[in-house]
């Protein structure tokens, strides 16, 4: 690790909410990582179970310096997390999210800082991943899938590729982020620094090594899409107009950034309005122009379905 990576700054912003029976873990592995500058924010978002008890547990045992909590905004896991990220206190070079009940690998943020690093400070920058699926009791099932194709707006309209719980992004893209207007609704964080990001011509990195275990249990809010049943009935939300929801939300967020985004996602933004008009003509040329896509053929066949049938 070089001394530039070493100095570098990261934040992690941890969303917790009844996370008694997890955290201790997951606090444990942030303490065991390779890159050592790091602090963390906790917004607790009305935990009823012993979570403020285990986090003064850690600001004892690290220091008020090292972990700091708040209380979060009750309006749901997307906008928790958004508070941290609009929190004007909150100041480094680069910023992580964390969800309660993971565990990061040792080598998580000295990966992630490591290629942050080499993106100059002013371009939006984005790192995320894979995860590897494991039960309550830590044993492994599976990883979450592997997308093969580049990042890009054209896949972000219709598609988050990573997880938060394995995301890292600095300054640049966090000040888009604070500009966002999200009064329409958020369908999730992580889809949507997906989308600014490449909306406003950064950088993504998708790492097909994973360094995080991903947790699935009982009261996951947002579970893994690892199996053909779950991506079916993805397919079959797409198709039922479930999206046609979210993409609208989306749209609305995305283009509060106004003269922050590049031409090329405005240009994005404005063909696909043009899929939910009445000629499906109109909409398969806009498709066709638009060159939409989602990493996997089945992905691929529902949102051209979609399409078709008015339920982008």
């Amino acid at each position: 690790m070089s001394l530039k990576d070493k100095n570098a700054g990261v934040s992690i912003l941890l969303c917790a909410y009844n996370s008694g029976k997890f955290l201790s873990q997951q606090l444990d592995s942030i303490a065991s990582q390779s890159h050592v500058n790091w602090v963390v924010w906790v917004s607790d978002d009305g935990s009823q179970d012993d979570t403020a008890e285990v986090i003064e547990s850690y600001r004892h045992a690290w220091g008020e310096h090292q972990i700091s909590v708040q209380d979060g905004p009750r309006q749901g896991f997307a906008l928790n997390f958004l508070s941290l990220v609009n929190d004007k206190s909150i100041q480094n070079d680069y910023y992580a999210y964390s969800d309660h009940d993971d565990i990061w690998h040792p080598s998580k943020l000295e990966r992630a800082v490591k290629w942050l690093v080499s993106i100059p400070k002013e371009t939006p920058a984005l790192y995320c991943g894979r995860t590897c699926l494991v039960n309550e009791e830590l044993k492994q099932v599976g990883f979450s899938p592997l997308f093969t194709q580049s990042p890009s707006f054209a896949n972000a309209i219709v598609q988050s590729i990573g997880g938060g719980n394995t995301m890292l992004f600095n300054n640049a893209a966090r000040k888009l982020l604070q500009k966002v207007d999200v009064s329409h609704g958020v369908v999730s964080h992580d889809w949507l620094t997906y989308q600014v990001v490449t909306a406003c011509g950064g950088e993504v990195f998708y790492d097909a090594s994973p360094s995080v275990d991903y947790r699935q249990h009982a009261d996951n809010i947002v579970g893994a899409n690892n199996h053909w049943r779950a991506r079916i009935n993805r397919i079959r939300e797409l198709v039922r107009g479930t999206f046609r929801y979210w993409n609208a939300s989306n749209l609305l967020a995305i283009q509060s950034l106004g003269s922050s985004l590049d031409e090329k996602g405005k240009a994005v933004i404005e063909h696909t309005k043009l899929l939910r008009s009445d000629s499906l003509s109109t909409r398969i040329k806009a498709l066709v122009k638009l060159k939409l896509y989602r990493q996997t053929w089945l992905g691929n066949v529902g949102l051209v379905v979609a399409i078709i049938i008015k339920r982008f």
